[in-house]
């Protein structure tokens, strides 16, 4: 064999071996729990359907889990390993001694105060019946830190009724039969309901009341985020690559809507890309301090664990610091 020969055979040789390797290299599973179908989960399944959890070496599987009470015991049984919920479930829970930390953000929710049609302004509302969740829901606290605002005592000035619904879809349905006066929305919920002929008195959002809106936050334990801290880090980095390309490129964001949400009307693409993605999600998702703020409030009366603690001791903002650091979201955007 000749020297040319020899050194061709080496070369396929090798590259075999390599390629053998890289066959064997195994994805880093990770589990992601969401608590609902709204816009601002995008980058989750952009991330997914852009292949970028398999680029930063991840087997990412999501699962839908809507009780957040239910999600983060899953996450404290190790069954999944990052979690979005609300900040006030995620402060209760950590004030009763479970060690779970904020680590991230999907944003803020774009809620919307809304009543019946008859109903035209915020002070309308007093003596009429308001519609939250479920008593110690985000949409219980966010109601009770806007009619503060309004100057209305909840059993005084307005009723304010735990209608065990979630969905805000639901809320807006009980709403138009008449069974409560006003409730909080998903503003494309809101806005499904409006494209559909449905006449609905838009009261504000909650920067209107001068309150945070609630947030959907990304939840880990402390032990994985020291024990699995690349694996975390790694998703991050999908995750801020796919809240990228969401905003460079609308219709792959419409596509996920379409496959995820079943949203196809163009009117309600363009709304949800707009206010759920584009406002609400930030292209830095840092903790959101101000929310975990909130929630400390809403809950420091009922839980008196909770005297003395700051924003600072639910939430870690490290990863996304040494993302920082690395001039991982600068080069995101020069690209």
């Amino acid at each position: 064999m000749t020297p040319k020969h020899l050194a061709f055979v080496a070369f396929v040789t090798l590259f075999c071996i390599v390629d053998s390797q890289a066959q064997e290299k195994k994805l880093e599973l990770l589990i992601v729990s969401y608590s609902s179908l709204t816009g601002n989960r995008a980058p989750l399944w952009i991330a997914k359907e852009s292949g970028l959890y398999e680029k930063y070496g991840l087997d990412v599987k999501l699962v839908s889990i809507a009780a957040g009470s239910v999600s983060l015991t899953a996450l404290l049984a190790g069954n999944v390993h990052l979690t979005t919920d609300s900040s006030s479930g995620v402060v209760s829970a950590i004030a009763r001694g479970a060690p779970i930390v904020t680590v991230s953000t999907n944003g803020a929710l774009p809620y919307q105060l809304i009543a019946m049609p008859t109903i035209k302004t915020p002070a309308d509302l007093r003596g009429k019946i308001v519609g939250s969740s479920r008593i110690g829901a985000g949409t219980d606290f966010l109601l009770r830190r806007i009619l503060a605002k309004l100057g209305f005592t909840p059993g005084k000035d307005v009723s304010l009724i735990p209608t065990g619904v979630s969905e805000s879809e639901k809320r807006i349905q009980l709403m138009l039969q008449g069974k409560i006066d006003a409730t909080i929305g998903e503003s494309d919920k809101v806005f499904q309901f409006e494209l559909a002929g449905q006449k609905i008195s838009l009261l504000g959002e909650p920067k209107n009341f001068g309150v945070p809106a609630p947030g959907s936050e990304i939840n880990t334990t402390r032990q994985l985020l020291r024990e699995a801290r690349p694996r975390l880090k790694a998703f991050f980095m999908a995750y801020a690559e796919a809240i990228a390309l969401g905003r460079k490129d609308r219709e792959l964001a419409y596509r996920v809507f379409r496959k995820y949400m079943r949203v196809d009307n163009p009117r309600l693409l363009d709304f949800t890309y707009r206010v759920q993605f584009m406002e609400a999600i930030p292209a830095r998702p840092y903790p959101r301090e101000d929310a975990i703020q909130a929630s400390l409030e809403d809950l420091k009366e009922t839980t008196p664990k909770l005297d003395g603690m700051k924003p600072t001791d639910f939430f870690d903002p490290s990863l996304i610091i040494e993302l920082e650091n690395e001039d991982f979201f600068s080069k995101l955007e020069k690209q």
